[in-house]
């Protein structure tokens, strides 16, 4: 089954084409209607003619009779379109059947290289790690499921002068202590150890200094030291990604110390390309349009008056390998807000070096912060970064408690409650996350979150779970394994009937699946995807609440909502495993 709003905007544009080509209909969901095409209004700005009279042409010319049994103009220009019921009941049916649920592949197929997460050796994992890492992990999955190819980097912090500093610390403590202690996860005491002996002790920090200059040379010692650091630090990254359930893997990782023996061809290939200009003994790249707040040009620092590179060097390598090895023809950045003008001259020097081509697109999908309830950075109690490890524990714990306080765990056994708790906990933490436009800063409100009403990850697993309790209920009220088995699971053999308004409604928003997944792809944003999922969970209950599934007044329409359950259980199971959510069948 094709997307249904992708079938009306073909059919409109063809009636928009036929007045102006390339005009957009400018179709969306309507309260009126069940959509709305705006697009008669602007182009009657463009030709000169009354918004009406343009409505009332791509009414007459729109071929929309299989699909609508109502289109008309309305309003100033609008184009109201009402689906029929036959199309309704025919749609459901074809996704229902569908193990896609009508989602279709991309029939383009993209490589697209999507960088995310991006820890610090031997630094802890905090707070700050948790948008980067569960907004990536979302897109890599709705990407795949589009048929994209999807390569994953974890462009991780492992190189640069900080790490003299922490080898030295390494051999001041002893090689086994350093590893009992990076193997328990108190990276963050280690990497203050070593900041604390750089502060107070000249001879540690000249130590250091020497470290550095022995690390970028190959010592084979410092290096063998330096994986140390490194390896340990991986299998702590590994276990916060495991329960944040995210599917980045040490395959994925593409460190600083990957690109580093690219940097001085970045800087001699720029300087044949004559882009480079020397400032105050920096070597740098002036991309035109960037002024600093006097106004005057600003630099992109490739090589650093000391000779060292710094982030920029590392960033253009890392575009080049991309593009030339990996050939990705779409480069997803998932950074922070405030690196979006320093991406920006990245993207905008690799396009003047030829690093860049033209089919290939770069997006920093940027993101707010997360925030406490005082609406100022999320802190703890001391005022240091919260442990994202600690905040999953706790995440878990809390679920669990209000599991208990509403008697949900009364039927579970332990196992499944502490599965279902973890479902929960770690749900609500990145739906939280992933609901919020992400290019807004949003309150980490533990109240909100764990909350069984409303826009939260709860909400929407125990929609789930109330759905599949309906088909374990219709197991032990019938005598019938055939009746209570597959078919009523699937909807196979069954006759959908879309009779009462919650039944249509229900029915709608199932058919709106595949355009919330394009949505969300499209414009790197999940927060569409969880919209759609909270709009068709209330839905549902609407549905649930006027019309009787079990008790339903006839066994055709008995098997009818029976259908509409299934394929919207399906769809929020579906839809939430795509946002890295577990949907559990009961709690």
């Amino acid at each position: 089954m094709a997307d249904v709003t992708a079938l009306l905007a073909e059919r409109l544009q063809a009636a928009f084409d036929a007045l102006a080509p390339g005009a957009d209909p400018v179709l969306r969901p309507s309260d009126r209607a069940d959509f709305q095409a705006n697009g008669a209004l602007a182009l009657a700005r463009q030709l000169g003619r009354p918004p009406r009279e343009i409505a009332d042409a791509v009414v007459a010319s729109a071929q929309l009779g299989d699909v609508c049994e109502r289109v008309e103009v309305s309003g100033p220009g609008f184009v109201n379109l009402v689906l029929s019921r036959s199309f309704v009941e025919r749609s459901i049916r074809e996704m229902a059947a569908d193990p896609r649920l009508g989602v279709e592949r991309t029939g383009t197929p993209e490589r697209v290289v999507v960088t995310y997460s991006h820890p610090n050796v031997a630094k802890e994992m905090h707070v700050g790690h948790l948008r980067s890492t569960v907004i990536g992990d979302a897109l890599c999955r709705m990407l795949e499921h589009l048929g994209h190819e999807v390569v994953r980097e974890n462009h991780i912090g492992d190189w640069g002068t900080p790490f003299g500093m922490l080898i030295e610390h390494l051999v001041d403590v002893g090689e086994e202590t350093a590893v009992a202690e990076l193997s328990v996860g108190d990276l963050t005491g280690f990497y203050q150890a070593a900041r604390e002996s750089f502060d107070r002790d000249d001879d540690f920090k000249e130590r250091s200094r020497r470290r550095v200059v022995l690390l970028q040379s190959g010592d084979p010692e410092t290096l063998r030291r330096w994986m140390v650091l490194v390896e340990h630090s991986i299998c702590y990254f590994d276990e916060v990604y495991a329960k944040l359930g995210v599917l980045l893997t040490d395959g994925d990782i593409k460190g600083e110390s990957y690109y580093n023996p690219m940097l001085p061809q970045v800087v001699k290939d720029l300087e044949t390309a004559g882009l480079l200009v020397e400032d105050g003994g920096a070597l740098c790249v002036f991309p035109p349009g960037y002024t600093n707040r006097e106004g005057n040009p600003l630099p992109l620092i490739v090589q650093k008056s000391d000779g060292g590179f710094g982030y920029a060097a590392t960033d253009l390598a890392s575009v080049r390998d991309r593009v030339d090895v990996v050939g990705a023809t779409r480069i997803l950045y998932v950074v922070g807000a405030p690196q979006a003008q320093h991406l920006q001259m990245v993207f905008e020097v690799s396009r003047m070096a030829g690093w860049l081509p033209a089919g290939v697109g770069a997006v920093h999908v940027l993101f707010g912060s997360v925030l406490g309830t005082d609406h100022r950075m999320l802190r703890t109690r001391a005022g240091t970064s919260v442990k994202l490890v600690d905040l999953l524990d706790e995440a878990v714990s809390r679920a669990a408690a209000a599991m208990a306080e509403r008697g949900r765990d009364a039927e579970l056994s332990r196992e499944e409650q502490q599965s279902v708790a973890t479902a929960l906990g770690i749900g609500a933490v990145k739906y939280a996350d992933l609901s919020t436009d992400r290019v807004r800063d949003y309150v980490f409100d533990w109240q909100r979150m764990l909350s069984f009403e409303g826009d939260t990850g709860p909400y929407l697993q125990y929609a789930h779970a109330r759905i599949r309790s309906i088909f374990r209920r219709a197991a032990s009220e019938t005598t019938s394994a055939e009746e209570a088995g597959a078919d009523l699971r699937t909807g196979e053999g069954s006759t959908l009937v879309i009779g009462t308004p919650e039944e249509r409604a229900l029915g709608i928003s199932l058919l709106g699946y595949a355009a919330a997944i394009a949505a969300a792809v499209d414009e790197s944003s999940p927060s569409k995807l969880c919209a759609y999922l909270y709009a068709l969970a209330t839905t549902f209950t609407a549905f649930y609440e006027r019309c009787p599934v079990l008790r339903a007044p006839d066994e055709e329409s008995k098997q009818s909502r029976l259908a509409l359950a299934e394929t919207t259980a399906r769809v929020l199971a579906e839809g939430l495993g795509l946002l890295g959510i577990e949907a559990p069948e009961q709690m």
